[in-house]
């Protein structure tokens, strides 16, 4: 829980007293802690006695004006957000404001609703960072599982529940689209749990044949069937005192998962061909891909089963919405394949950029596939926008274009669904929107208003 008691603290940064007071009126009723400073200099010095979450600059002011204020708090203060004002004609010092690190501008004059709107989305960039340093925090010391990447939101809370769940026994269903990692889940889950010196045998039910699936999961006695020439415990046994995950298992035949559910009510396997049961000691994480509550719906699926292996849900959520994780997937990526035949170090910028505004329908997987093969073929020590896949070009707004709808002068119809996808995905943030696109931000605003999307 974030602490009540603290307030988003916003300094107001402007050398003529009515424009604070007027600042002052705007932000009254929103619950802000508000401070002001009538100069950069006077601006710096409160900063340095007290906590400041965001900064709104006037650009032109005596003295140190908002640039050299800027690069001051950049320096010394980094995770402080500001956001510039300036008068009309100032456009061109407001661009370079971005490239210096002010996350967005606004020209005066300005309406209050918009002005609040813009610190409304600083406040809850902020919310969301109190909310991760708490999840961090209360993972600290407990989560040692390097292999399960992230620090975004829905990672740190799906490391949370794992760290919760892993002292008990309860059976847990890990849910999320294929190659999102659900192995490495169940894997976290073992390695925190008190049977992490015991085995963790993992079965992938869509690849075991339905001819041997039977015999594979139980076992079976030696002349069980033709070719049974000796005994085998099975893949439940061999899990004895550890975890079993069976991934996939919306793949299992309704026969097996009827034996499945006799094996778990009763902590005991019958191997085919035997006439006695054997007692067994297991802990079982299971994963779909599949909506399984739709699937017993449609009857795919035992319901009394799904009962028994959602005790807990853990969702993996997709790539594509967690877009913070990428690059630190990417640059782990690099790392491990690189070798001493091949050059690449590191991803350029532009490469990272083509990076984040892909979809990832393959999610991490695809990602490492892509790595792999941008580390294989190229010949730079970084990784460059034609080290990668062509599809990864290819934005999804644009992807979604029915071609024969396109003007002729289809190629700035494609820049434009290029610029207003980019815009989507980093909601309507100037100097993001351009990182996403590879070009700088002078540019991005001409394109602006070329297309007349400002």
């Amino acid at each position: 829980m974030i602490d009540s008691q603290q307030k988003f603290s916003l300094l107001l940064v402007d050398d003529e007293p009515s424009a604070v007071s007027a600042l002052q009126r705007i932000f009254r009723k929103d619950g802000y802690q508000l401070h002001c400073a009538d100069s950069g200099e006077a601006a710096l010095s409160l900063i340095a006695r007290i906590r400041i979450d965001a900064a709104l600059i006037d650009l032109k002011m005596p003295g140190m004006g908002g640039l050299s204020l800027l690069e001051q708090i950049k320096n010394r203060h980094p995770g402080i957000m500001t956001l510039m004002l300036t008068a009309h004609g100032g456009v061109k010092e407001a661009v370079h404001a971005m490239q210096q690190g002010a996350l967005d501008f606004l020209e005066k004059p300005f309406s209050a609703e918009g002005l609040r709107d813009r610190v409304s989305q600083l406040y809850q960039i902020w919310i969301l960072k109190q909310q991760n340093r708490v999840l961090r925090e209360g993972l600290e010391g407990r989560f040692h599982y390097d292999q399960l990447v992230g620090n975004s939101t829905p990672m740190l809370e799906l490391k949370q529940l794992i760290v919760q769940v892993s002292t008990g026994d309860a059976s847990v269903l890990i849910q999320g689209e294929s190659g999102t990692g659900k192995e490495l889940v169940a894997r976290a889950i073992h390695y925190h749990s008190p049977r992490r010196s015991a085995p963790f045998v993992p079965v992938d039910c869509a690849s075991l044949s339905e001819t041997v699936i039977e015999s594979e999961l139980f076992g079976h006695t030696k002349g069980a069937y033709t070719g049974a020439h000796n005994a085998t415990a099975g893949l439940i046994r061999s899990a004895n005192r550890g975890t079993l995950f069976l991934d996939e298992i919306g793949e299992l035949p309704l026969a097996m998962q009827a034996k499945l559910l006799r094996t778990i009510q009763e902590r005991e396997v019958r191997p085919v061909g035997d006439s006695k049961a054997h007692p067994v000691n297991i802990r079982i994480l299971a994963a779909s891909n599949r909506d399984l509550a739709a699937e017993v719906a449609q009857g795919n699926f035992r319901e009394d089963l799904f009962y028994r292996l959602n005790t807990v849900v853990a969702q993996v959520t997709p790539l594509r919405e967690r877009g913070e994780d990428i690059p630190l997937f990417a640059k782990l990526f690099v790392e491990r394949f690189h070798s001493e035949v091949s050059p690449v170090r590191d991803i350029s910028r532009e490469a990272m950029s083509c990076l984040l505004n892909y979809h990832w329908p393959g999610n991490v997987r695809e990602l490492e596939n892509v790595i792999l093969r941008a580390v294989a073929l190229g010949k730079n020590d970084k990784i460059l926008p034609g080290d990668l896949p062509q599809t990864i070009h290819i934005l999804p707004a644009i992807s979604s274009i029915d071609p024969s709808n396109l003007p002729v002068d289809s190629l700035e119809a494609y820049e434009k669904a290029a610029i207003v996808n980019a815009l989507h995905k980093s909601s309507d943030n100037r100097r993001l929107t351009a990182d996403l696109l590879g070009i700088g931000e002078a540019t991005l605003y001409r394109k602006l208003k070329k297309y007349h999307l400002s």
